[in-house]
């Protein structure tokens, strides 16, 4: 349940590099919804976390409304997908645990391989391929998770991404099937989980489509109080089920590129308020109302800055402090002094000391969660 607390929060809100927001629906465009047997939501639920993901190659949309705004020294690939619009990437799965994910940018491609024993991400602009052994990824941990964005193929994969969600929310959501759909030509059933009256969340609800034949989420929808319109939308655009070649799971570094070992993964915690242990990120509060607590990276006291996404070893990047000064509003309480960046789908409060929560929450439930000054 940690890994799952950790993998929603993350996904609720939108300071990049921190947050990996990259679920959410296409619309179900102009053919008649299909008429489909009668099923319980309960039975629907049930039958998305326990159905095996379908061998499959598609294309995901993601419409993207969050108005999160422009951070500076942020690159393209994965963690452009933050940014409001559109974007596309290609996915493979073979359905036993290896995928491929190929996302385009305004300077070349990323592309990330899991081949089953382990992750390899490939920056065609930089030329530099890091390497993450699956045991280091541990319980809790995607390397597209907080601190690592766009590691790991599940992170933007749209069915991944559901299960983990329906699985976090279904015991503090009403839940609700809402009629049926045609999501990249397939038949889908409507799958609509609303917050519980006592959860505290900027979220209205989270809709699925999901597969009638193969159970596997097709899409997912995020809409926001106080507006009809989705703040983030995500699925496929098109999708052809079948086994690809196996070739697409394998990965070679290319001549001349740089490869290196990501950093080992952490296990996230479950504490209290605002005790986040080094820069391991601490969960608090639960389903609708769960915050990640966390630290800024520390490149004080002479310590260089790790590699910049498109520039050469050593290439600097922004001061954290100087962006939030930026594009976030100052704010400040008993916890300390800070700034607060908001999206349509949650908030992330980084403080004058290097402490950093988010989620798809209040900034109330974010102050509670920081705990009180170091």
């Amino acid at each position: 349940m940690k890994r799952k607390n950790v993998v929603y929060a993350a996904s609720a809100a939108g300071l990049a590099g921190l947050l990996g927001l990259t679920v959410l629906s296409l619309p179900a465009g102009a053919d008649e919804d299909p008429q489909l047997p009668q099923v319980a939501p309960e039975q629907l639920v049930e039958s998305v976390l326990t159905s095996t993901p379908p061998a499959l190659t598609g294309t995901v949309r993601v419409d993207n409304a969050l108005g999160l705004p422009a951070l500076p020294g942020v690159g393209e690939g994965t963690s452009g997908m933050l940014g409001d619009g559109t974007s596309t990437l290609r996915l493979w799965n073979d359905g036993q645990g290896h995928k491929r994910v190929a996302v385009p940018s305004s300077d070349g491609e990323v592309t990330i391989v899991d081949d089953g024993s382990a992750v390899w991400k490939w920056d065609s602009a930089s030329r530099t391929v890091t390497r993450t052994d699956e045991g280091d990824r541990g319980p809790g941990r995607h390397p597209g998770g907080p601190g690592a964005p766009g590691g790991d193929p599940a992170a933007q994969d749209p069915a991944a991404l559901s299960r983990e969600i329906v699985g976090q929310l279904r015991r503090s959501s009403e839940v609700a099937v809402d009629g049926t759909a045609r999501v990249a030509g397939r038949d889908a059933y409507e799958l609509v989980l609303t917050p519980k009256p006592t959860e505290r969340t900027v979220l209205r609800e989270v809709r699925f489509a999901v597969d009638a034949e193969t159970r596997s989420p097709l899409e997912v929808t995020v809409l926001t109080n106080g507006s009809d319109e989705p703040a983030l939308r995500a699925g496929f655009s098109e999708l052809e089920l079948g086994a690809p070649d196996p070739a697409m799971f394998r990965f070679t570094p290319p001549a001349g590129a740089r490869v290196e070992e990501h950093p080992r993964g952490e296990r996230p915690e479950h504490r209290g308020p605002g005790h986040a242990d080094g820069r391991r990120p601490a969960v608090v509060g639960e389903g609708w109302d769960t915050v990640v607590v966390t630290e800024l990276p520390d490149f004080s006291g002479g310590q260089a800055p790790p590699e910049s996404p498109r520039g050469g070893h050593g290439a600097e990047r922004p001061d954290p402090q100087a962006m939030l000064r930026q594009v976030g509003k100052p704010v400040s309480g008993p916890w300390g002094e800070g700034h607060l960046i908001s999206t349509e789908v949650g908030s992330a409060l980084v403080t004058s000391d290097g402490r950093v929560a988010a989620g798809a929450v209040p900034e109330q439930v974010l102050t509670e969660a920081i705990g009180t000054p170091r």
